[in-house]
């Protein structure tokens, strides 16, 4: 296992046990230190190993952190009228 896959992997799991501790803004946080550390990190994975295992990774950090993912695509939706009413 290349030295990208295994930092992926701690990812996951830190982010996973960082979802389990209790949070006063609800993980927001956590998130955008989620998100600055995972994003490097799929590229990383990406060059050292190809873009099919770069994908799988971007895929598991997507359902990880599924919530930002979905107030970004509310928040472009509303920015281009096309929001469901």
């Amino acid at each position: 296992m290349t030295a990208a896959l295994t930092g992926a992997l701690v990812w996951l799991v830190a982010a996973n046990v960082i979802a389990m501790l209790p949070s006063r803004d609800h993980h927001w946080r956590a998130a955008f230190v989620l998100i600055a550390i995972g994003i490097p990190l799929v590229g990383w994975v990406t060059w050292q190993s190809g873009p099919i295992l770069g994908l799988l990774i971007l895929a598991a950090g997507a359902s990880v952190l599924r919530w930002p993912l979905i107030c970004v695509w509310r928040w472009i939706r509303s920015k281009t009228g096309t929001a469901a009413k």
